[in-house]
């Protein structure tokens, strides 16, 4: 668990790194979360895809892709509103 929330952090981080933007969660837990619920989504559509089997996990990079997919979909979200 431990090792998932630091990996999730990770991804997290690079993510926003690679795409900045002024509407971007911001702190630990949001970072964490981004990055986890991003590596899930690759792992999850490339086995949907046949890229991954059954129970394998994305590697970095897929999780990294996956990560700014999720942080472009928060920041349609979270738009505000003018």
């Amino acid at each position: 668990m431990i090792s998932t929330i630091i990996f999730g952090l990770v991804v997290g981080v690079i993510a926003k790194f690679i795409m900045p933007g002024g509407n971007e969660p911001k702190g630990f837990i949001l970072t964490a979360i981004l990055g986890i619920v991003g590596s899930l989504l690759a792992s999850y559509g490339g086995q949907a895809l046949g890229w991954y089997q059954e129970g394998q996990s994305a590697g970095w990079i897929a999780s990294i892709i996956g990560a700014i997919i999720v942080l472009a979909i928060y920041g349609m979200v979270t738009k505000p509103k003018a």
